[in-house]
């Protein structure tokens, strides 16, 4: 059996001792090779050239450039590296994110040794990986898509309750202190995103659906 060179795996977090400690981790598997290391999205994109990595181990969270546009950018200069991300964090918003720039992988870093390796393994070959956490995330964000009314803003919410009442935009405006104008903004873009075209329509919509809290008065 021929030997095959060893997967090379960047690190981009921005806390030296995870790097110190995912550099441990990657020399104790003889076909995992540290390629370098980056502590920004800027640094990141400066070395990923020289450092030609085929795996980038990627935090998401970090101060100026995140994870999540550092991937994109490095996947569209250089689509063969695959990307995992690698964080705390398991909210559907930033899963959705890091997955949409590119990333194949989407791990948390309470994961396993072994786990982490398998995923790099996978990664090289053109296999996602999910943490149980990240894929539960996209379920519930894939049930919400098709929920009326659930990209509705807090403030769009209070606009359609006082709707509901049967207010018009003047006794909106008076009821949240704000001008008509910016009340007829809010109306258009509930109705936008309700796929309505009249307050009636809207009214009807949020009912059927129980898209307002009704304990509210």
């Amino acid at each position: 059996m021929k030997n095959e060179r060893p997967i090379r795996v960047m690190l981009v977090d921005d806390h030296a001792v995870v790097r110190s400690g995912l550099t441990a981790f990657l020399l104790a598997f003889p076909d995992l090779e540290p390629a370098g290391e980056a502590g920004s999205g800027e640094e990141a994109l400066a070395k990923v050239e020289q450092l030609r990595p085929d795996v980038i181990l990627m935090d998401l969270v970090m101060p100026g450039m995140d994870g999540a546009e550092a991937t994109a950018r490095i996947r569209e200069r250089h689509p063969h590296i695959q990307v995992i991300v690698l964080t705390s964090f398991p909210e559907e918003e930033l899963v959705q994110k890091a997955l949409e720039a590119g990333a194949i992988g989407y791990l948390l870093k309470n994961v396993s040794a072994q786990e982490l390796a398998d995923a790099i393994r996978k990664a090289h070959a053109g296999k996602p990986t999910l943490a149980p956490e990240a894929a539960q995330a996209l379920i519930h964000a894939t049930r919400a898509r098709h929920q009326p009314g659930h990209d509705l803003t807090e403030r769009e919410r209070e606009v359609l309750r006082l709707m509901v009442k049967g207010y018009n935009n003047r006794q909106i405006a008076e009821e949240l202190t704000v001008s008509r104008s910016t009340v007829k903004f809010h109306v258009s873009n509930i109705l936008s995103k309700l796929g309505v075209s009249s307050r009636t329509e809207a009214v009807a919509v949020a009912i059927q659906n129980k898209l307002l809290d009704t304990s509210r008065s």
